[in-house]
């Protein structure tokens, strides 16, 4: 786990709401966190990660898995898989613009974004190679290694918005990972507005389930002052009530479930919380920067 927060990491540079300055004065139970991604090898040697986070050159820091082993320049990193276009999703490609050879893949339509932004040629094309991944085909990363897109109810980035109240979609603008080593297939959802029948059937009796922790209530950032937006508005399905996330995993029987991509104002981030303890209860783990998992 590279990073386990939402937008903005846990303390969020500008917040002085209680949580982030408990975490910016070393609370030890409220830990700090880097925005959400995580690192995927079957072999401690050649690594993909999943998605790129702003923060990607501090998490590469302090990842030693990571860092360079050979030569006066190499990485790593194989490969960059993309579930969408937020930008705690891609600002980190920027990191690795020193003509490092890795392949990035996403949809067709999250390359047309990076594609219709000159900044992403930093990534040049004739050393990075840009592969385009249909959904619900899979795709091999390494022998023994591979992976699925499959879109989830989600919104268009904020950056491409050109409404007020943009649709929840499914489509290829959120996306969802399986990844998939032998007979085990792990889910990473970062990213989504609802559970559907079709999502339900696909998580039921997985192994395990990374999943979008963005906040504990929908208008959570609007009762704490934090900001007008629901998580509807943002396209984030929130962890409480009947239409919640810890409902609809309730007899999904999932093995191991892990909440990520968490928002600096929900309250499962602080350990000593009522929330933290209901998550628990509930069978959940919530995510933290550097939580290893082996399969």
């Amino acid at each position: 786990m590279l990073g386990a927060a939402a937008g903005g990491g846990f303390p969020q540079w500008n917040s002085n709401a209680e949580g982030c300055r408990r975490a910016r004065a070393g609370d030890p139970a409220a830990r700090s966190r880097t925005q959400a991604s995580i690192a995927v090898s079957i072999d401690d040697e050649r690594w993909y990660l999943i998605n790129a986070s702003p923060d990607l050159r501090e998490q590469i820091g302090f990842s030693a898995f990571l860092w360079p082993r050979y030569g006066l320049r190499s990485s790593p990193i194989a490969g960059v898989v993309l579930t969408g276009g937020d930008v705690d999703a891609i600002a980190g490609l920027l990191t690795l613009r020193e003509r490092q050879p890795f392949t990035l893949y996403a949809t067709s339509r999250i390359h047309a974004v990076l594609d219709a932004n000159p900044i992403f040629e930093v990534l040049a094309k004739a050393v990075v190679q840009r592969e385009v991944v249909a959904l619900d085909r899979s795709t091999e990363l390494e022998d023994g290694l591979s992976f699925e897109l499959f879109a989830v109810p989600g919104k268009t980035p904020l950056y491409l918005e050109d409404s007020d109240t943009p649709a929840i979609e499914t489509n290829e603008t959120t996306v969802a990972v399986a990844l998939t080593h032998g007979t085990t297939t792990a889910f990473y959802i970062p990213g989504c507005a609802r559970m559907t029948q079709e999502l339900a059937d696909r998580l039921r009796g997985a192994t395990l389930v990374f999943f979008d922790g963005t906040l504990w209530r929908d208008d959570e950032m609007v009762v704490a002052g934090l900001g007008s937006k629901t998580g509807r508005r943002m396209g984030h399905i929130s962890l409480d009530g009947p239409d919640g996330t810890l409902a609809a995993f309730e007899n999904l029987g999932v093995a191991r479930k892990i909440l990520i991509h968490i928002n600096n104002s929900n309250p499962v981030l602080l350990e000593d919380s009522p929330e933290r303890a209901h998550v628990e209860a509930r069978g959940w783990e919530v995510a933290y920067d550097g939580l290893e998992v082996r399969l």
